[in-house]
C-alpha cells in the first residue's frame, strides 16, 4: 500500500467518522467539533485529488469561519436541549422511514454502478502545462461556465432576500428608530418651553 492510498483511507475514515458522530452526538458542542474533523478530512481528500485551492478554501471558510460561528452560537445561546430532544422524539418514526428510503436508494445506485474503462482518463484534470490549479479553476469558472456561475449567484441572492422577507416581522410592542421621522420633524413642534416659577415643580 502506497502513502497516497494510506492517506486516502485515513482521510476517508475521518470524514465518515466525523459525519456520523456529528449526527449522533448528544452534546451539540461535540457535534460541531466532529464537524470540524469532517471538514479537515475532506480538505485532505481535496489535496490528494490535486485541488489545493479548494482544500484551502474549505479550511479557511468552513473550518475557520462557519464551524467556529456554529461553536460560538451553540456555546453562547442558552438552549434547553432536553426540551428539544423531547420534541424530536415524536418525529422519530418519520425520520426512520426517511432513513430507510435513503438507504434503499443508495443500495439501488451502488447495485447499478458500472465502472467505465475511460474513467481514469476522464478523471485527470485537463490542465495545460505551466498553468497553476488556481488559475485553471478561475478560467473554468469565469470563462467556460461564466453564465452558470452568475446564475448560481443570482439564485443565492434571491434565496437570501426571500429568507429576509419571510423572517421579517414588525412588532408594534417593540420601539424602533424611525430615521425619516427624526429627519423630517418640525423643531417648532418637537420642543416645548416651560416657564417654571421658583419653588414650583413641573
Amino acid at each position: 500500500m502506497t502513502i497516497a492510498a494510506l492517506a486516502f483511507y485515513l482521510f476517508a475514515i475521518g470524514v465518515i467518522t466525523g459525519g456520523l458522530f456529528t449526527v449522533i452526538s448528544r452534546n451539540p458542542v461535540h457535534s460541531v467539533l466532529w464537524l470540524i474533523l469532517a471538514f479537515l478530512s475532506s480538505a485532505g481528500l481535496f489535496v490528494l485529488l490535486g485541488a489545493e485551492f479548494v482544500a484551502m478554501l474549505l479550511v479557511i471558510v468552513y473550518v475557520g469561519a462557519v464551524a467556529v460561528l456554529f461553536l460560538f452560537v451553540v456555546m453562547m445561546l442558552d438552549v434547553d436541549f432536553a426540551e428539544l430532544k423531547a420534541q424530536m422524539a415524536q418525529y422519530l418514526p418519520l425520520a426512520l422511514l426517511i432513513g430507510i428510503v435513503l438507504l434503499m436508494q443508495f443500495a439501488v445506485a451502488i447495485g447499478a454502478w458500472q465502472h467505465s474503462d475511460a474513467a481514469e482518463g476522464l478523471r485527470a484534470a485537463p490542465i495545460p502545462e505551466g498553468v497553476e490549479n488556481t488559475a485553471a479553476l478561475g478560467m473554468l469558472l469565469y470563462d467556460t461556465y461564466f453564465l452558470l456561475f452568475q446564475l448560481a449567484g443570482l439564485i443565492l441572492l434571491v434565496a437570501m432576500i426571500g429568507a429576509i422577507v419571510l423572517t421579517l416581522r414588525h412588532r408594534r410592542d417593540v420601539k424602533r428608530q424611525n430615521v425619516l421621522a427624526q429627519m423630517w420633524r418640525d423643531p417648532a413642534k418637537a420642543m416645548e418651553l416651560k416657564d417654571v416659577k421658583p419653588g414650583q415643580g413641573l
